[in-house]
């Protein structure tokens, strides 16, 4: 049995709309980082106030270089918005990278400390880890990245 021209062509258009790959994302407007096709939204909840920055910092899936004085790969910095600040960070490619945040509300560029040096600023992790102990490990801020677009949240933790 033959099908009718019109239903044989419908039939090769949805073959060939399944068998196509998907078309990319495009990065939202207002992007952070070196362009690339691979990006991650971060959504940083708990944004105390909107005064000054919310600092954003990409470190690449190697534990030595995590929180390490020029160990990050970028830092991107968005104006702070009270309550949920969000954020897009382009990425290298896909991957395993790790995220540390921190509310820079006096806009200084750096990640200011007490004089004994506990954090002075709110600040959090990819994963949302525990810091109780102190700072967390490694492996418990670790995240996957397998595919552009992905959303990361992120609670900060003031002092």
């Amino acid at each position: 049995m033959t099908l009718p021209r019109r239903l044989r062509a419908a039939v090769a258009f949805a073959t060939l709309a399944l068998s196509a790959p998907a078309a990319a994302q495009s990065a939202p407007g207002g992007c952070t980082g070196p362009a690339s096709s691979t990006w991650v939204n971060v959504v940083v909840n708990g944004v105390r106030s909107s005064t000054g920055l919310v600092a954003v910092t990409l470190y690449a899936d190697n534990s030595r270089k995590f929180l390490a004085k020029g160990g990050s790969m970028f830092v991107g910095r968005v104006r702070a918005v009270a309550g949920t600040t969000r954020a897009c960070v382009h990425l290298p490619q896909p991957g395993t990278y790790a995220l540390a945040i921190y509310h820079d509300e006096n806009a200084n560029e750096k990640f200011d400390r007490t004089g004994i040096g506990f954090p002075a600023e709110g600040y959090g992790f990819s994963n949302n880890p525990s810091t109780l102990a102190g700072l967390p490990a490694f492996r418990s801020v670790r995240l996957a990245v397998p595919r552009t677009g992905l959303t990361s949240r992120i609670q900060l933790k003031y002092p």
